[in-house]
């Protein structure tokens, strides 16, 4: 929804709001991001849009042409498996280093998220209902490698988040509005917890790795539905 314009949004205001609507798909790859419309979309000033729009050109989600504007970046079939992959092996390092060096307050942490996730109800509203189960679902694995204490690799595994936002959101709108694509992946997560728990770390870390594959296939469908790749 467009901002109101007496509340004088600043370039971070402009940049959550963007972003938020990039990952949506509210702007298709490749479009192009006219300042006028953006404005009138926003009520955000040019030095706030141009601010933003260069923060997103650093997160990979715009692209800058010279003495010509801004373009959505593109999306394609390779950049998806290259995010993924990397996503994949990461996570299955960090779930390894996690059960290595987790305490017993870390696994508190990981019941904790897990219950959370699973006591998710329907809502009326779809957006509430994808935000409510998606920040439930991200601060379970979160708390899944919280343990392995190292930050940089939890920067990159931020970093390597963000690239991956728009492929995700497809997949998100198909499964949180699917009884059985939640049911599936609730059955995942207690798979994973449970082996975590046991603290079978190779075990773990092939499964993480699994699971964080499983969007690429849906992913690619909806990508190719719409026409982006």
């Amino acid at each position: 929804m467009p901002l109101d314009a007496s509340q004088s949004p600043t370039a971070l205001e402009a940049y959550r709001h963007l972003k938020r609507d990039i990952v949506r798909g509210h702007y298709a790859p490749t479009e192009k991001l006219a300042m006028s419309q953006l404005k009138g979309r926003y009520g955000i000033g040019v030095g706030p849009l141009r601010e933003a729009l260069t923060r997103l050109i650093g997160e990979r989600l715009v692209t800058g042409i010279s003495q010509r504007g801004y373009r959505v970046a593109p999306m394609s079939i390779a950049e998806l498996d290259a995010i993924y992959d990397a996503r994949a092996e990461l996570e299955g390092l960090l779930i390894r280093l996690a059960i290595e060096r987790g305490d017993d307050e870390w696994e508190a942490a990981i019941l904790a998220r897990a219950h959370t996730l699973s006591k998710i109800d329907r809502v009326q509203d779809a957006d509430e209902m994808l935000e409510c189960w998606d920040t439930r679902h991200q601060a379970l694995h979160d708390a899944m490698v919280a343990g392995c204490g190292c930050s940089p690799l939890m920067q990159s595994r931020a970093a390597l988040f963000d690239q991956a936002q728009r492929y995700r959101h497809l997949w998100l709108h198909q499964t949180v509005f699917s009884e059985q694509a939640l049911a599936d992946k609730q059955r995942e997560h207690q798979a994973l917890l449970d082996t975590i728990l046991a603290r079978d770390a190779r075990a773990a870390s092939r499964m993480m790795r699994e699971h964080l594959m499983t969007p690429v296939p849906i992913i690619k469908e909806k990508l190719q539905e719409r026409g982006w790749v």
